[in-house]
């Protein structure tokens, strides 16, 4: 049988394909990574951890998670986006990660908008105002945010960190509200409720997750939520829009993301394991963790993920916040 040149050539090129295929299609076939861009512990931590323990009965293989901390989550994002776009590395991202981090650490080389691409999104959490009543104790925020008119650059509003989510949520407020206060800030969540618990501080924004606890053991008090809508698991506490802020909204979303450049074979693959993976036993362990469950279909996630990306970039842009 006479084989031609150009035959040759076409049937080694199809010899050379099939192995890709094959491998695309029977992902995942080894052990996945998720990087956690923030230090053990906290609340984002569990929330990877969670992702990937129930991805991985999806998917059939385990996930491992990464902690790689630094720059406000910049680092592991970062290591993330540049990483073999296979479907193999996957980063726990944050409104941070891609919203107020490219404001804070422009990169030409690199632009989480630009080159991840979202696999689902998990949990949402509001910061939550709250003052020590044994302190200061008003009835409202509305109390709180006219004794900050009355007494301008006296009244001390803590912060877990400057450029966190709680400084971006006071610097909001304080615009909007038109109120110039003390700026306090602490190294996260830990130090800035101790301070607060032992009286150092008159307000703080701190996360549903970390401060919900104290505020249903009474150390400290939640005055307002700042999401649009209340938080169902303090369903007393209303919202600074109900309280004159008018059109104030921010939270903080945790979910999975991915290289833009993966397979659309392989992004589905994971998609679907994601979607799997969030039933009615997953939105449970995530409400004891003090966050609202959260699903945004896919396609619509795109758009939704630049759009609070915007948000936060604007808020950090118009504050002037730089990092430390």
């Amino acid at each position: 049988m006479r084989i031609t040149r150009r035959g040759a050539l076409t049937a080694a090129a199809t010899m050379l394909a099939a192995p890709a295929v094959q491998a695309q299609g029977t992902f995942p076939n080894k052990p996945v990574r998720m990087i956690v861009p923030y230090p053990p512990g906290g609340v984002t931590d569990i929330m990877g951890r969670l992702a990937a323990e129930a991805m991985s009965r999806q998917l059939g293989q385990p996930i491992v998670v990464e902690n790689r901390a630094g720059a406000g989550g910049n680092i592991g994002a970062k290591a993330a986006a540049l990483a073999e776009p296979d479907g193999y590395t996957l980063l726990l991202g944050t409104s941070a990660t891609q919203g107020v981090n490219p404001v804070l650490y422009p990169d030409p080389a690199f632009d989480p908008r630009r080159d991840l691409t979202g696999i689902g999104v998990m949990a949402d959490m509001p910061n939550l105002l709250v003052c020590n009543p044994r302190r200061w104790n008003p009835s409202s925020a509305a109390e709180a945010i006219a004794r900050c008119k009355a007494e301008p650059g006296k009244v001390l509003f803590g912060s877990v960190g400057n450029g966190s989510s709680s400084h971006l949520s006071q610097a909001m407020l304080t615009k909007m509200a038109g109120i110039e206060v003390v700026h306090v800030p602490y190294r996260g969540s830990s130090p800035a409720v101790a301070a607060m618990i032992a009286g150092d501080l008159d307000l703080l924004f701190d996360a549903s997750a970390t401060s919900t606890p104290h505020v249903r053991g009474g150390s400290v008090k939640a005055l307002a939520v700042t999401m649009r809508q209340r938080f169902s698991l303090l369903p007393d506490v209303p919202t600074l829009d109900e309280q004159g802020v008018r059109g104030y909204h921010l939270s903080v979303w945790n979910g999975v993301l991915t290289q833009s450049r993966v397979p659309a074979p392989v992004l589905a693959r994971l998609r679907q394991a994601f979607e799997r993976a969030m039933d009615d036993a997953m939105r449970e362990r995530l409400k004891a963790n003090f966050t609202e469950p959260m699903s945004i279909p896919t396609a619509g996630l795109q758009s939704w993920l630049a759009e609070d990306a915007e948000l936060w970039g604007r808020v950090a842009r118009d504050s002037g916040i730089r990092a430390d």
